[in-house]
């Protein structure tokens, strides 16, 4: 997948289901007052900083949440989709695989109360689970891309 870092130039933020096996990566939003979603169970990504790409961002955003590296080759799919925050604008929405060896390297980092390695189901079934994510996440399932 090779797109020019410039080719979104409207986006807003990138988000990804990382999947390892029947599982996906997850980060327990953090609980302050004011925050989107505060407390609820999230995917990794962020919002766009600057000029920054989908893959920048998405994977800036993994390692300041996670302390995960990952090469943007690992992001295998890509849909543009309607923005969590704000419909009117594009959001970038990625699927990759992560391999248990990152996984025992996330070093979780100063965004959000925790993290886990969570089966697919229990993320789509979770009431405190961003409800838009659990759309995407079905969607990247109905595409075909899963554990």
């Amino acid at each position: 997948m090779t797109t020019p870092e410039g080719g979104y130039p409207g986006f807003t933020g990138a988000k990804a289901a990382l999947f390892c096996g029947p599982a996906v990566l997850a980060l327990h939003r953090d609980d302050r007052p004011g925050l989107p979603w505060r407390g609820m169970w999230d995917l990794p990504g962020g919002g766009r900083e600057g000029d920054e790409g989908p893959e920048a961002c998405l994977l800036r955003e993994l390692a300041e949440e996670f302390g995960l590296t990952l090469p943007a080759s690992r992001l295998e799919r890509r849909w543009l989709l309607p923005g969590m925050a704000d419909p009117t604008k594009t959001a970038v929405f990625f699927a990759g695989r992560i391999i248990a060896d990152e996984v025992a390297a996330v070093r979780f980092g100063k965004e959000g109360q925790g993290w886990a390695l969570m089966p697919v189901a229990e993320f789509l079934t979770r009431p405190d689970a961003v409800p838009f994510l659990q759309d995407r996440l079905r969607f990247a399932l109905a595409a075909g891309f899963g554990g």
